[in-house]
């Protein structure tokens, strides 16, 4: 058990974040506003014992919920934001995705993992996911019994774009969803545009696989490149579980990927966004030939239910292919 809660932390790429880091937009108030909610949040957190006690002597009287709720369009900071917050107070504490959460409790079971985490102070969950009913009742479950014992709740949202306008949470829908913790949530709308190309030149060109090649060796001589077909890797994917592409990455200081083509499988792509966020979590740069990744998925699937996952795993491999060509972080 310990081995596992151990993982909960943020990824290296967010790995010394800080407030102090966050770059508000100026043209983005809400963004400031998020940063101000947050901090003082983390002061609420500090002033409850390991428990969730509160302490007695020499603490701000404490007015705020039990959590925070980070809701907005991709790239505009709300990881930087939650992992800040993590770094902002004592443990004990978790970090982890939706994703790693319900990985968790399939591992130790429900009532195990309410046991270990309901001696933390703060729990963070990123990506926040609503398109899974079996798991959406889970993690509800799991976060009403940890408020009930005092824990602190920290999430953001990645809830599905076609039920709730143009992207962005809805109170409603998540008062339906989540029920008896809704009121004790204050939702925090980030607005904005995605950092990873504000005010940066255009996606670059996919490579030739001659040019791609010559990179490899040229550029990441000596380092541990992962270098396959596009299309060999998409069906190798399909005997890994999500939840083990954090380890099928581990040790790769970049990819290669030869002849990128369009993904026209819905269960497909849906593996692919992890993978991307997997990767982008590790700061993996990326180099490829074949097609941009702005066609790596359907027209369909960019204007469906997953368009938000879609349109994030686009932007944040476009980050990392830029990175690859340019050699400076995304």
């Amino acid at each position: 058990m310990d081995e596992l809660l151990k993982g909960f932390h943020p990824s290296p790429r967010f790995g010394e974040v800080s407030f102090s880091s966050y770059r508000p937009d100026p043209a983005q108030p809400s963004q400031a506003a998020a940063v101000k909610a947050l901090q003082d949040f983390a002061a609420s957190v500090d002033d409850r014992g390991p428990s969730g006690l509160k302490r007695l002597f020499g603490a701000k009287k404490n007015r705020s919920r039990a959590g925070i709720y980070l809701d907005g369009g991709f790239g505009v900071g709300k990881t930087h934001l939650l992992a800040s917050l993590w770094h902002a107070v004592e443990g004990p504490k978790a970090f982890g995705t939706f994703v790693e959460y319900t990985n968790l409790v399939g591992a130790l079971s429900f009532r195990k993992t309410v046991e270990a985490l309901s001696t933390y102070k703060l729990v963070c969950i990123d990506e926040f996911e609503l398109d899974d009913p079996g798991d959406t009742v889970l993690m509800s479950r799991l976060m009403r019994e940890l408020a009930d014992a005092g824990v602190k709740l920290a999430a953001t949202s990645n809830t599905l774009p076609g039920a709730l306008g143009e992207g962005r949470f809805a109170a409603v829908d998540f008062q339906r969803e989540i029920q008896v913790l809704a009121d004790q949530f204050d939702v925090i709308r980030v607005d904005g545009e995605d950092y990873r190309h504000r005010g940066l030149p255009a996606a670059p060109a996919p490579l030739s696989d001659q040019e791609l090649k010559r990179r490899v060796y040229s550029d990441f001589k000596g380092q541990v490149v992962a270098a396959d077909e596009f299309t060999a890797l998409v069906s190798h994917l399909e005997g890994v579980h999500p939840s083990r592409y954090r380890q099928f990455i581990a040790g790769i200081d970049a990819v290669a990927w030869h002849n990128v083509a369009t993904i026209t499988e819905q269960s497909v792509a849906l593996r692919f966004v992890v993978l991307a966020d997997r990767l982008y979590d590790k700061d993996v740069p990326i180099l490829a030939s074949g097609a941009p990744f702005d066609e790596l998925f359907t027209p369909e699937m960019m204007a469906g239910g997953y368009m938000k996952k879609y349109y994030r795993a686009v932007s944040r491999l476009t980050a990392l292919a830029r990175e690859g060509q340019s050699g400076e972080p995304s």
